[in-house]
């Protein structure tokens, strides 16, 4: 594995853009030259606020201006609320701007009207498998129930993901992403920005909050340190939505010792800040042991080489030229097959069909992160590969593609395009990508106490909450979780200052 900071040095210079995926997204991008004050309003769809102009009280305050947090805010405006975003960063976007393969939903509007049979169960028993079973089963129940809900409120926002793709561990084809098929986070970022902008909400960056505020029993604000100093500011709700701790090497070190070493496919902001300021009000933490590991990384950058690749036809061979497992399985099986590897690596292979329908890999191509060739032998050259067996692989891989059968590894999804034409290889290995350990909450949100009772005032969404994904999370289950929960949590904290 390469060390842990040439993927840290990488997130800061994609300024927290689209992981290995689609174009930078210019939302998000930041230059050198550019003011790193909030000031400087780096977004092209949103001004950030001036730190002058942070009022002393507000009616909801939400931590973390990723999907979540944008999206709480949203809801918390539309049902009467002033509410305020605060952010560490330079930028808006967090995680969510890294986000590649899409939003998973089942019974949508788009499945239905292109044909897909799916269902809310089948949904349901597929993640609750993909997690080993662990997940919490009331928050994977609301999450399933109300992720076509998701799809649609994005569409009434302007925010339409209306092509669908496969990931690992899903039977049908239930991830919903940008209709050219790019990634999801960028557009959706973008989108959500324009939102917060037709609708007035502030945003400030480079603004640390640093503790959460109670006053008899009940959340009262938060104090942050912004424009060099640290104020208070008052609120009757706190929405947290800080994101994971995939950045933070202590916290990975102190409840993963085995994934110290690994590059990490995360944004440098996600250091589990959210996560210990509510610890340190008493909240409830689960399944902090629970990190996944990726199984397609670049491992000089740390850039994520999106799932939909193997979605749409890709498949992951060895330095032996040989095919090693089914690559729609979940990441934490994929993983495991790879770290039994020769070198702990593998290639992710795909032909012209493949590269067409995934516009990211175009991304890759610039990046210099893909080897190409105008043959498989020439490939195989190329990557110091017995041209005999890579070849074999392939021709038996394109059989299975055409019989619609794959006699090997039982794979039954991503199998529509075989690999012709021009081919392309990157070499992946296992990475930091997601935890789906974190804050204790229930359905409404609420940010529960070791004794299982709410902190009042206080609401949770995104990656910092723990519970739902179980022992593995499900490729595209990210997305709809912080558009569900942040739903949620807007709504919820709206509903509590309402009393």
């Amino acid at each position: 594995m390469k060390i842990w900071k040439l993927g840290l040095v990488a997130m800061l210079g994609l300024s927290l853009a689209a992981c290995g995926n689609t174009t930078q997204n210019k939302s998000t991008s930041s230059s050198s030259s550019e003011k790193t004050d909030a000031k400087a309003g780096a977004s092209k769809t949103m001004t950030y606020a001036d730190p002058s102009s942070l009022e002393k009280s507000y009616d909801v305050i939400i931590i973390g201006a990723g999907g979540a947090g944008m999206t709480a805010a949203i809801e918390a405006k539309d049902a009467g609320m002033k509410p305020v975003i605060l952010e560490k960063m330079p930028v808006a976007g967090g995680n969510t701007s890294k986000s590649s393969a899409g939003l998973n939903a089942s019974e949508t509007s788009v499945e239905k009207a292109q044909g897909i049979e799916d269902s809310n169960d089948k949904f349901y028993e597929e993640t609750l498998k993909g997690g080993g079973g662990t997940n919490d089963k009331e928050l994977l129940r609301y999450f399933v129930d109300h992720s076509a809900g998701a799809v649609d409120w994005l569409a009434q926002n302007g925010i339409v993901l209306d092509n669908l793709t496969t990931t690992g561990g899903m039977s049908v084809s239930r991830t919903h992403r940008p209709h050219d098929g790019s990634a999801v986070g960028a557009y959706l970022v973008k989108g959500l920005e324009e939102n917060i902008s037709k609708r007035n909400i502030p945003v400030f960056v480079n603004s640390d909050v640093t503790k959460i505020t109670e006053k008899d029993g009940k959340v009262s604000g938060v104090e942050v340190k912004i424009d060099g100093k640290t104020q208070k500011v008052a609120s009757k709700a706190v929405v947290v939505t800080t994101g994971g701790f995939g950045a933070n090497e202590k916290m990975i070190a102190k409840y993963r010792p085995d994934l110290k070493d690994y590059v990490t496919t995360n944004a440098a902001g996600s250091t589990g800040d959210g996560i210990e300021m509510i610890s340190a009000l008493g909240g409830a933490l689960v399944d902090m042991d629970k990190i996944q590991i990726h199984p397609t990384v670049f491992q000089k950058t740390g850039y994520l080489v999106s799932e939909s690749v193997r979605g749409e036809g890709a498949i992951l061979v060895n330095q032996g030229g040989k095919r090693f497992v089914n690559e729609m399985d979940t990441r934490d099986k994929v993983s495991a097959a790879e770290l039994k590897q020769e070198g702990k690596y593998a290639y992710a292979v795909f032909g012209e069909g493949t590269k067409d329908k995934v516009k990211a890999v175009n991304q890759y191509i610039s990046k210099k992160m893909v080897v190409e060739a105008d043959s498989v032998d020439a490939l195989a050259k190329k990557l110091d590969m017995d041209p005999k067996e890579l070849t074999a692989t392939v021709d038996k891989w394109n059989k299975a593609v055409s019989e619609k059968k794959d006699s090997e590894f039982g794979r039954t999804t991503g199998m529509t395009t075989g690999i012709s034409g021009k081919v392309y290889a990157i070499k992946v290995a296992p990475g930091i990508h997601h935890t789906m350990a974190g804050v204790k909450i229930n359905t409404k949100a609420q940010v529960l106490k070791k004794d299982g009772q709410p902190i009042d005032g206080l609401y949770a969404a995104g990656e910092l909450t723990g519970g739902l994904h179980g022992g593995n999370r499900i490729g595209g289950n990210a997305v709809a979780d912080i558009i569900v929960f942040g739903r949620q949590a807007g709504q919820q904290a709206a509903s509590y200052v309402k009393g």
